[in-house]
Parts: structure tokens; sequence; C-alpha cells
């Protein structure tokens, strides 16, 4: 053990890596600052003898190379991705895994072509129930071998925003984005999103597979069977103000006018007010900047007055269905969607 991190938690966070929050100025992620989570290996495809099998519940079976998948429509959409777990290692006790505090997350420009229009061409059979998209990355979770897979219920397989995606930022995927091809599902948390996508498969029943039978649910207890998780709630994160100190990150602001910033977001709804409180003082609004898109973050500012003393800032986001960040999180066994206020301590002291 390290710190309360066993050595198998610093193996995944070694592997995984979240985005910096000082990166929450860009619009768009930087492709090498995006956070990343790999569950298993990343696998080597060869993008020339790629194809993407459609098969199932379908009246005609497809066989897609890349070269297909891009004479298709072109979609170009900037979408924000938040891992489930984000936010995890900052519950109380906190779930073994990766220990993530608020940085797994990032907004990419994917490029691709829409899943419908291949599912529509496919033709689904009358008893479509699910849709299961299946990567080339494999391994063992739980004690059961597996690849990687998530199922999309039809209504939303066909809703029209689910994207094959083969371009990130106006370029191919990286090896570890899931290059060639992966899913994209607006509005869904990041464990949607299946990287090196080589299979679709429509059942005729509910999928049971093990990313969704056991893994990614929110369960009270070890025998709860829990329920799914499925869209992210709304967070609002901050950029941290000022300068920090190298091993604690503590923050550090010289007193007068600091304009603070940051980005919200929702799968649910659009973000309809991002909220700042200072200390104990009331919760005041931030001024919001029009989204880069549905299913984008949105940019935020705030005009603090900083005076000599330790304040602790936070911020937090509503959307349109109503949704609020809470002051402390409902805790879950595996430590999905903590979408608390987010709190970043600042030391104000003359230069």
């Amino acid at each position: 053990m390290a710190g309360g991190i066993t050595q198998e938690e610093l193996q995944l966070a070694a592997r995984n890596h979240g985005m910096p929050l000082e990166a929450l100025r860009h619009d768009l992620t930087p492709r090498g600052l995006h956070y990343l989570l790999i569950h298993y290996d990343i696998p080597a495809v060869d993008a020339a003898a790629f194809r993407l099998e459609v098969r199932g519940r379908v009246g005609r079976e497809l066989s897609l190379s890349l070269a297909d998948l891009r004479e298709r429509e072109r979609v170009d959409v900037p979408v924000t991705f938040e891992c489930a777990g984000n936010g995890r290692a900052q519950l109380d006790p906190r779930p073994v895994s990766q220990p993530w505090l608020v940085e797994a997350v990032g907004t990419a420009m994917w490029t691709g072509t829409p899943v419908r229009a291949v599912l529509e061409e496919a033709g689904l059979l009358e008893d479509a129930v699910d849709v299961v998209f299946a990567g080339e990355d494999r391994g063992v979770e739980g004690g059961v071998p597996q690849r990687y897979e998530r199922a999309l219920p039809v209504a939303e397989a066909l809703s029209g925003e689910p994207l094959l995606a083969y371009a990130m930022g106006g370029e191919p995927l990286p090896p570890q984005h899931g290059f060639p091809l992966r899913l994209v599902v607006p509005g869904w948390y990041g464990m949607t999103n299946v990287k090196w996508l080589s299979e679709i498969r429509v059942l005729d029943r509910a999928f049971d597979g093990y990313q969704h039978a056991r893994a990614y649910r929110f369960m009270r207890s070890d025998d709860d069977p829990g329920a799914p998780v499925s869209r992210m709630e709304p967070r609002s994160l901050m950029v941290p103000p000022g300068v920090p100190d190298f091993m604690t990150r503590e923050r550090f602001v010289a007193p007068g006018p600091v304009r603070l910033e940051g980005r919200a977001w929702s799968g649910w709804a659009p973000v309809e007010a991002v909220e700042v409180r200072a200390g104990d003082g009331p919760w005041e609004p931030a001024a919001l900047e029009p989204p880069l898109g549905p299913a984008a973050w949105r940019r935020w500012t705030f005009d603090w007055t900083a005076t000599p003393g330790t304040h602790v800032l936070a911020c937090r986001a509503r959307d349109a269905t109503g949704r609020v960040q809470p002051d402390d999180p409902p805790w879950n066994v595996k430590g999905y969607a903590n979408n608390a206020v987010h709190r970043v301590t600042v030391t104000v002291r003359d230069a």
C-alpha cells in the first residue's frame, strides 16, 4: 500500500490518465491531454484488413471495410466524454479501482458515420431488442474471460446520435483511442464508447454480458443487482486559479480581481446555469458562453475578488431537467457518477 492506494491501483493509474484541469481552458481538448481509460490491452489492428461485421437479428449481414465507412455520410461532432468512475477516489469509503479524482474528462471533435444508417441498411428484424458493440480488446474481469462489449437499446442505437468514428481532431484515431474505429455515443458515460470496434450484433433479448450485468451498475451492496449506468450527470469543473504547490497542488493567488473559469456539461439535457461560491458565501451565478454543440461542454466565467486568507471555491451546474450537482454524492459500491460540487482550496497572499 502507498497512502491507501494499492499496488494494483497504481498499475492502473500508470496506464490510464486524466486531463490536467488547466486544460479546461481549451474548447477542444488536445489529443494527448484527453482522459484515457483502457480496460485491457491496446490491440494491434491492421487497418488494411479491418472489417466491421454486422450480424444477428438483421435481414442482411454486412462486412464493411474502413474505406466503405469513409465513403458514407460524414459527420463531425464535438462530444464531451467523462468516465463513469470520475470522482471515485473522493468517496469514503473509497471503492478500490482506477483511482480517479475529477480529471477523467475531455472533449474532442469526432468524425465518422451514423450508426443508424448502417443498421437501416442491414435491416433490423421486428424482434430486435438490443444492439451489442464489441471491441477487439480482450481480457479477464471478475474471473470472466471476455472481449469488451457494451449494448444500446434499439431505440438509442437508431436515434441518430451514435457515431462510428474513425477520426479524432481531424486525424485518424490514435491507437489508445480505438484505432481504426470506435463507437461514440453522445451524452453517455465513457464506458459506452467502445474502442477498437469490430462487430455490431443485434439481439432479440436484453444483453446480459459482463459489462452490463455485473460492471457499470449502481449497487448499494455486493448483493444488490443495482441499476445500469447510462447518461452523464451534470457536472461543472473549475480551472484551478493561481499557481500550485508542487506536492499538494494547493493554489496560491494574489489579492485582487480574479477571473475564474471552467466548463459544465450534462448527458441528460443542456446546462442552464452554473453557480460559484467562495467559502460560506452565497451561491452566485456565473456567466455562460454558448455551448460548442448539444453534446459538448459549456464554458463559464466568474469574477471573484480575492482577499487575504484561505478560501474554498466551489462551482455547481444545473441542467434543463432540474438536475443539479449535490454537495455530497450518494455512495455506491463501484464509485460511479460522483458528480459532487467541485471545490478548490485557494490561499490568497501577496506574491
